[in-house]
């Protein structure tokens, strides 16, 4: 969706301290919309990680209106509505997707769960049972469990699944209560709905404003963390896994600009996202990797860039040369103009595709909106895009490791050797001589 007339945003904030965005969509035929209050695992208390995740699994079950989690799920989904939770380190976030013939109704029951949950004792002891098959489930996932390890060492907000399952039981009915009143305030929430919303958006509004919410003003403040890094490679051992999980990752002290995010996309696009990229694309055809990503992603005053995958043994070290060659590259600015013209119309692309349902435009705003309570110009981004030039991807790939706060990962099995090797394959990454 390229043309402004598409879609409108207003941004609104009303008396109470709600604020959100309305994403006007004419023509669409469905709505979707988030609403997002901070209150991740951050907040909860010491040896009760989890309990923001089970608070999350309650507040879309009983509640008022309807005394059992199934009959709400019923009356949700009976004309094919979609509804989710997520929880985070920062946030919990409810969800739904329904037809534009029930919007308004739909939008009444997502608001009465999360304003007026029961939290009953018996639905209590079914959703801990629940998360704890979610954990042990997701400890399936090397991936994951990689990434919370690594987190743990570079001193970021993590818990490894096994000690959040173990956590469980400290947790009683009373924490998810007091929980919820500390955090579902009405000045900690934002959202964001998007659809037909010409006409609506006034009675949205007088809902929320009468919403039967504890009355705040304020935000609350996301946690500050500082990564520090890593005194020598972290292997997390597994010897069920024939080959090697890897994720290397630095980071850099302070935040970035819309031209730094627009430069980012594009330093992947060029690295790892296709199977032409100079990473991902050389490894590829030497038979070195299936796959590989790398990702920017950010903290509360950190920005990070991670690259990882999984790979066997003997392919480390060669994939590991072609990486540093090409991550040089960039720092020094060897960059041809049939490489930038590629990664901007790829991302072009991408942004396109993403534009093609209502729900994908909301998430477009959502990210930036409830993290950092920023308010992308949307249709500004082709030419955002359009106006990049070689020499801020060379900036931002020498920014991202200026700081030399740093680390690599291991999940499988290594010798020490390889792991000392790899260290020293990566270590001139960190070291500004643009040569």
């Amino acid at each position: 969706m390229t043309n402004k007339k598409q879609h409108t945003v207003t941004h609104c904030k009303l008396r109470n301290g709600i604020e959100g965005l309305f994403i006007n969509i004419p023509d669409s035929t469905v709505m979707a919309m988030q609403f997002n209050f901070r209150a991740g695992h951050y907040l909860a208390q010491p040896g009760k990680w989890e309990t923001p995740h089970v608070m999350e699994h309650l507040s879309l079950g009983a509640n008022k209106k309807y005394r059992k989690a199934r009959l709400f799920e019923a009356e949700l989904r009976k004309n094919g509505a979609y509804t989710n939770a997520s929880t985070s380190n920062y946030s919990v976030t409810y969800e739904a997707e329904c037809a534009d013939f029930e919007w308004d109704r739909v939008t009444e029951l997502m608001l009465t769960a999360i304003s007026e949950p029961l939290f009953q004792q018996e639905e209590f002891e079914a959703e801990v049972g629940n998360v704890k098959d979610e954990l042990v489930s997701r400890s399936n996932n090397h991936f994951r469990t990689l990434a919370i390890a690594a987190a743990s060492e570079f001193g970021l907000l993590s818990l490894s699944d096994k000690k959040r399952v173990s956590q469980l039981k400290n947790i009683n009915v009373d924490d998810i209560k007091r929980f919820y009143k500390k955090t579902h305030k009405t000045g900690n929430l934002r959202f964001v709905i998007a659809g037909k919303l010409y006409g609506r958006m006034n009675s949205i509004k007088t809902r929320l404003e009468n919403i039967p919410l504890d009355h705040s003003d304020s935000r609350i403040d996301l946690p500050i963390e500082q990564p520090a890094k890593f005194n020598k490679p972290l292997l997390v051992k597994n010897l069920q896994v024939p080959n090697l999980y890897f994720d290397v990752t630095s980071f850099h002290s302070g935040r970035f600009n819309d031209s730094d995010w627009d430069s980012a996309s594009l330093v992947n696009n060029i690295l790892t996202e296709t199977l032409y990229s100079k990473i991902l694309g050389e490894a590829r055809e030497k038979g070195l990797v299936y796959h590989l990503s790398s990702n920017f992603e950010i903290i509360q005053n950190y920005v990070a860039w991670s690259i990882g995958g999984q790979i066997m043994h003997e392919n480390l070290m060669p994939l590991l040369d072609i990486a540093v060659r090409e991550i040089k590259n960039v720092q020094n600015g060897k960059i041809t103009d049939d490489e930038m013209e590629a990664a901007k119309q790829y991302a072009l692309g991408r942004f396109q595709l993403g534009a093609q349902t209502v729900y994908g435009v909301m998430q477009g705003y959502a990210s930036r909106y409830f993290f950092e309570d920023k308010i992308d110009d949307y249709y500004a981004f082709p030419e955002r895009i359009k106006a990049v030039k070689k020499e801020q991807l060379q900036d931002i790939m020498l920014k991202i490791f200026s700081d030399k706060i740093w680390g690599v990962a291991f999940l499988g099995s290594a010798e020490k050797e390889l792991l000392n090797d790899v260290q020293q394959k990566l270590g001139p990454l960190w070291q500004q001589d643009q040569n």
